[in-house]
């Protein structure tokens, strides 16, 4: 399971920026390597609600990115567990079986961006 967690990453200069007086700055999640080739299959703005979970399940060819943006939830990706919170992400590679539980008092939001590494890419629930 990989994860990112924002807070720990530092804002650098923007690579069009002047390093020296930068108008905008980034913090890289993700680089060249860290996820397969693909094409975009889907971008999300998901939610759980307060007590909710979603079903166990995988994809048969998509990678999935999660990026937490408020709330607390439980992932377990096959069997690694962690508790992710805003400014986290995680990756679930193709085949990997996952789920998130909300573990808090308000409803979890957090992107989700599917990246196909062939055709298909069924979700299988378990």
């Amino acid at each position: 399971m990989k994860i990112v967690r924002f807070k720990e990453l530092d804002f650098i200069p923007a690579s069009h920026e002047d390093p020296k007086n930068p108008g905008a700055l980034k913090k890289v999640l993700l680089k060249t390597g860290d996820l397969p080739y693909g094409k975009i299959q889907m971008i999300n703005w998901a939610r759980i609600p307060v007590g909710k979970k979603f079903e166990p399940h995988y994809h048969e060819s998509m990678i999935e990115v999660f990026i937490m943006m408020n709330g607390r939830v439980k992932a377990k990706i096959d069997n690694e567990e962690a508790i992710l919170e805003k400014g986290d992400m995680v990756i679930a590679k193709e085949g990997q079986v996952h789920t998130f539980e909300n573990l808090g008092q308000e409803d979890v939001d957090y992107f989700a961006l599917g990246l196909a590494t062939s055709e298909g890419g069924k979700s299988i629930n378990v």
